[in-house]
């Protein structure tokens, strides 16, 4: 369980505990009314290179846009910047005074985006390192960052219960307070419209970018939702979480696709780029992808020693990175019905 959640324990046990008496064992669920095969997939121990250079645990890795880079983000206050194939570290970041939560790459690769304990989000040259910007409209440690699709604004994610939508100057334009409680996870609708955030208040809230207007509130988890991913067509959202579940659900209604109960806590969510596939970063130190429509379990990625905090696919779909408590950071060969390369 990754450690910045660890405050927020004693909160949602009780709705753990509901949920565990509901989930003894793992299940998918269609809204069809057939259920998936449930059958684990054998272990596929397919890594291509293993990087070692943080001194702590992994609490976000982000592919830059053209695929050439990984960006990891550590307990261990850095921000490392390396080579996927040769590993060679080509920038660490060393701004923040505390635990890095949060990465996001800009749009057009020529920036990154860092927030953390220290309560601050953190704008830099990727190819420098160079600190161009210090965020501090937060009042709490900082858990999410994303960037518009535009590249023109960030969003910000925060325990002060509210999200933040800001312009690359520092200049707020937007706070949200639609949450009752800490917010964990952000992310940007692929057509840059609309945010949709969550956390410890367990509901999903997806809204205007612009206005703050709230669209629609999903209630279907019953713990901390601590990551969601938008389908790339922006038809579906998946979100992950405390309540053990890989949940994808219509953005236009609110229903469930499917849900998939009970495998471990869930860390993080990556959508394939071609929207066939959803990766899952879980507590049972494995990576587990499953069919984008159906939630039919394909591959499960095994190499990790402890639980598995991050995961992100890359641009082109031909490989996936996760990163676990340990510190290190895996990239493994996606599936071959999972690569989707330009041709």
């Amino acid at each position: 369980m990754s450690r910045r959640y660890f405050p927020l324990l004693l909160l949602s046990y009780c709705c753990l505990i509901i949920l565990l008496t509901s989930c003894s064992a793992s299940h998918t669920t269609s809204v069809s009314g057939r259920t998936p095969p449930t059958r684990t997939p054998p272990i596929e121990e397919t890594t291509l290179y293993t990087y070692h250079g943080h001194l702590n645990g992994i609490t976000a890795a982000a592919w830059s846009p053209d695929g050439k880079w990984i960006a990891s983000a550590s307990y261990d206050k850095t921000v490392q910047v390396w080579d996927p194939v040769t590993g060679h570290r080509f920038a660490v970041y060393r701004g923040h005074g505390d635990w890095v939560s949060a990465i996001a790459w800009s749009p057009d690769g020529k920036y990154l985006a860092s927030a953390g304990f220290d309560k601050t989000v953190q704008v830099w040259e990727a190819a420098t390192g160079k600190r161009l910007l210090t965020y501090r409209g937060h009042t709490d440690t900082v858990t999410a960052v994303a960037w518009s699709p535009d590249g023109s604004h960030l969003a910000s994610a925060s325990y002060d219960k509210t999200v933040q939508v800001w312009s690359i100057t520092g200049h707020t334009v937007l706070t949200y307070q639609g949450h009752s409680n800490w917010v964990a996870a952000i992310a940007w609708s692929p057509d840059g419209k609309d945010l949709a955030s969550a956390g410890l208040d367990t509901t999903v809230q997806l809204w205007n970018a612009a206005t703050g207007h709230t669209l629609l509130t999903y209630i279907g988890h019953v713990g901390i939702v601590t990551a969601l991913a938008w389908s790339p067509d922006g038809k579906h959202l998946a979100s992950v979480g405390f309540d053990k579940s890989v949940q994808v659900w219509e953005v236009a209604t609110g229903r469930p696709v499917w849900i998939y109960c009970c495998h471990g806590w869930v860390n993080g969510i990556a959508w394939s780029p071609d929207g066939r596939y959803v990766a899952s970063a879980n507590t049972n130190k494995t990576v587990q992808v499953r069919d984008s429509l159906t939630g039919t379990p394909t591959l499960t990625y095994g190499d990790h020693g402890s639980e598995v905090l991050t995961v992100a696919w890359s641009p082109d779909g031909t490989r996936i990175a996760s990163g676990d408590d340990d510190g290190i950071v895996r990239v493994w060969q996606a599936p071959v019905a999972c690569q989707c390369a330009s041709k």
